[in-house]
């Protein structure tokens, strides 16, 4: 057995969106992806991309993903390392994917000189919770996010 991580490519776009389908199926929201296949590529592989991507494999197969992008904190003035989806697929839980993905993205940061890697869970994924517990990560729970999304973006904006 054989875990290994690599940057996407153009060509994983589906592979991808597949994953990303996954996740908001296990996060009972699929109803609200709308990126196609298409989309996905242009967004994450266009040269003005603030997004990167990586595959996890298992002997040479995709099994989960990750995509990332960069942000910055005033009070360190430092970049930081933002986790937008971490996935692995359901059949390969339990292999540690998970945690060497989630490492490898901690060591991008180090590398990058990121004085932050940062993500959310939901509430209720307490499985997530408990795996991001244990590798000593801290819940930020003095934080509320906050978005403006859809029809209340456009409204607020054209106000």
């Amino acid at each position: 057995m054989s875990i290994s991580i690599r940057k996407a490519v153009p060509a994983d776009a589906a592979t991808i969106h597949g994953f990303i389908v996954e996740l908001a199926v296990y996060e009972k929201a699929e109803h609200e992806v709308k990126a196609s296949i298409a989309e996905i590529e242009s967004s994450i592989f266009s040269a003005n991309s603030p997004a990167k991507a990586l595959i996890c494999e298992l002997n040479g197969v995709a099994i989960g993903f990750a995509v990332y992008f960069y942000n910055y904190s005033t009070w360190q003035g430092k970049k930081g390392l933002y986790l937008e989806d971490l996935y692995v697929s359901p059949k390969h839980r339990g292999l540690g994917a998970g945690k060497f993905l989630l490492r490898h993205l901690a060591q991008i940061a180090v590398d990058e000189g990121c004085g932050r890697f940062e993500w959310s869970v939901l509430d209720w994924n307490q499985p997530a919770i408990d795996f991001y517990n244990a590798v000593g990560a801290k819940a930020q729970a003095e934080w509320v996010k906050y978005r403006l999304a859809g029809d209340d973006l456009l409204n607020f904006a054209n106000t």
